[in-house]
């Protein structure tokens, strides 16, 4: 009978990571391990901070299943125990890595993806238009990622236009706009050569999106949590940001990746944050992605023993001793 360990775990950023809103200086992760014999599978999760979900939350919901874990059930059957979310997410990652362990297969082979290295973007928080254009400066990477407010954002973009002419740019406003400022400032964001917007308006908010032309494509994150708001969000955005915490684990987001590409959607994997560990099953989604977002522990203080490889923006270097 499977044996179930399950704790909350505190993590530091490096510096001060701001966005629309929000400050955080650390962040606060799920850690569930489930060990059967020999064979131990483990996972995390960070949660969705906007749906007021906690390390502490997390932990009690997942708690609520302990007996059905020791009783060694799926992950198909886990979908139908947990609602999307964190918790979710944390169980799923450690069931795939047990699963994985136990069958001698790779979650490779369980998944039926081709292994790559990837590049991810590396992410700029909100500062002054100088500051920002310091920190792209300092990024190895050729993709940057960079949160912005409704305050002048194309005066912070210009500025990291020039500290980085050779970069890919997107924009995650993190609905921190309205429509009236998205058509406003499209038109000038594609002249600096940004080549995404990721949710500029807020989650419930964004019924204008349909039917409007938008010179960049725009990417849906707070406005699809998961399989259940797919179609509405396709019928405002042109790419869907599947984050593992909001979906509930690779097996849905799985699930949601291919549902989404035909429907004809591109596809972006994000993350809430996290460690190498937290990040393993998305590096198995970035397979699938037209754009990657997974810098979390990038952002940290120190990572877990056998990390993901990060190298000029390039990600690779998953391996058993970590997960999967």
């Amino acid at each position: 009978m499977p044996t179930v360990t399950m704790n909350t775990e505190q993590w530091h950023f490096e510096t001060p990571f701001e966005i629309t809103g929000y400050s955080w200086t650390g962040i606060g992760t799920l850690y569930v391990e489930i060990q059967d014999g020999e064979y131990v599978g483990r996972g995390e999760a960070t949660g969705v901070y906007y749906t007021d979900e906690s390390a502490d939350s997390m932990l009690q919901q997942a708690e609520s299943i302990r007996a059905d874990l020791e009783k060694g059930i799926s992950r198909e059957e886990l979908l139908d125990l947990l609602p999307s979310g964190g918790a979710r997410n944390a169980v799923d990652a450690a069931l795939w890595d047990l699963e994985a362990k136990q069958s001698g297969k790779s979650v490779w082979d369980m998944a039926g993806i081709d292994p790559a290295e990837t590049i991810t973007v590396a992410t700029v928080g909100l500062d002054t238009p100088e500051g920002m254009a310091a920190a792209a400066k300092r990024l190895p990477s050729t993709k940057i990622k960079i949160k912005v407010s409704g305050d002048d954002p194309v005066t912070r973009i210009a500025a990291i236009r020039e500290a980085r002419p050779d970069a890919d740019l997107v924009i995650d406003a993190n609905q921190g706009w309205t429509f009236e400022q998205l058509v406003e400032v499209a038109p000038r964001l594609q002249e600096l050569g940004v080549v995404m917007i990721e949710q500029p308006l807020p989650r419930g908010d964004d019924a204008e999106l349909a039917g409007y032309q938008c010179p960049i494509p725009l990417c849906a994150d707070e406005s699809c949590l998961d399989m259940t708001e797919l179609d509405q969000a396709a019928g405002r955005y042109d790419m869907i940001n599947i984050k593992l915490d909001k979906v509930g684990g690779l097996t849905a987001g799985l699930n949601l990746a291919y549902k989404a590409k035909s429907m004809g959607l591109g596809l972006m994997v994000g993350n809430m944050a996290g460690t190498s560990l937290g990040m393993a099953p998305g590096f198995v989604l970035a397979q699938l992605c037209d754009l990657v977002d997974l810098d979390g522990p990038m952002l940290l203080t120190e990572d877990r023993d056998y990390p993901l490889h990060y190298d000029n923006g390039v990600v690779s270097g998953l391996t058993p001793a970590l997960w999967g």
